[in-house]
């Protein structure tokens, strides 16, 4: 765990979730850690330049030799705002840095396939950042409300998954989970915006609407996964997403996090400075 990550009042600390798991005591419409937009917005546009050079120093030392990748994997109900958080987060670095990956149904080539397989083709390699929109965690989540597996086969995938982000860690990828946490109320706001808008009708599923019958059902199956799943190499934390600019500036402020925790500097060059410099100037 890097320093970010130990300080106090770092973000990480802030949201880290703490077992077991009450969704319904952690308000949706919460901002813990800023005042209000403007201070949101103030924080955010200064963090994008600390991150934009953690990340090029992320890139650079790969370039050298340097193992550390970072993924992010974000999970939440529909309409939680994953992609506007990738948008907000991944916009401030050079877009050659990151390796972004929206996680659909299964097709069938990855159903005729182990469950990870799918996971670990969109993996960052050394110096990029990683993000998943959904993630291997649909894999515990839809199995268990739609009970279409055994509970000794879940039990099971929870072991496979633990197993399988420790195997990460431990090749030099840092890892970020965050539930975006959205509010029942919130979310059939956003549907129905989606509805009265034309330009919004594309991004609107009827499958939505069935999903919030199911609510409960995966309100409490998330309790389940953040418990069991929230380990010291890669813990999950709970964001609160019923405002869109907070969510956007947690998920901001737990990678620069987990960047500075890394302790990059910029790699040494192989060749002598000032002899270069004597060359060019001599063209």
């Amino acid at each position: 765990m890097g320093h970010g990550r130990s300080q106090k009042n770092s973000w990480s600390r802030r949201l880290s979730v703490q077992a077991p798991v009450d969704l319904a005591a952690i308000d949706t419409g919460g901002t813990p850690g800023v005042l209000d937009k403007d201070a949101a917005a103030e924080i955010f546009d200064a963090s994008s330049r600390t991150l934009s050079k953690l990340q090029e120093q992320l890139f650079a030392d790969s370039l050298y030799g340097g193992r550390n990748s970072v993924l992010i994997v974000l999970q939440g109900m529909d309409t939680s705002g994953k992609g506007g958080v990738v948008k907000r987060v991944a916009g401030a670095v050079d877009p050659q840095g990151i390796r972004y990956h929206a996680f659909k149904k299964p097709t069938e080539e990855e159903l005729a396939h182990h469950y990870l397989w799918r996971v670990e083709r969109e993996l960052p390699k050394p110096g990029q950042i990683g993000i998943f929109d959904r993630s291997h965690y649909e894999d515990l989540l839809v199995p268990r409300v739609h009970e279409t597996i055994t509970s000794e086969q879940l039990t099971e995938r929870y072991a496979e998954i633990d197993a399988f982000e420790k195997g990460l860690v431990d090749g030099g990828t840092t890892v970020i989970k965050a539930f975006l946490h959205l509010g029942e109320a919130e979310q059939k706001n956003r549907l129905l915006r989606r509805l009265e808008r034309s330009d919004k009708h594309w991004k609107f599923n009827p499958g939505d609407v069935d999903d919030r019958t199911l609510w409960p059902l995966f309100q409490d199956a998330y309790e389940v996964v953040l418990s069991t799943t929230s380990t010291a190499h890669a813990p999950w934390h709970v964001v609160p997403a019923d405002h869109k600019w907070y969510s956007a500036l947690a998920v901001q402020q737990l990678l620069v996090e987990a960047l500075q925790g890394l302790e990059l500097s910029w790699p040494e060059p192989d060749y002598d400075v000032d002899e270069q410099r004597r060359r060019l100037l001599a063209t």
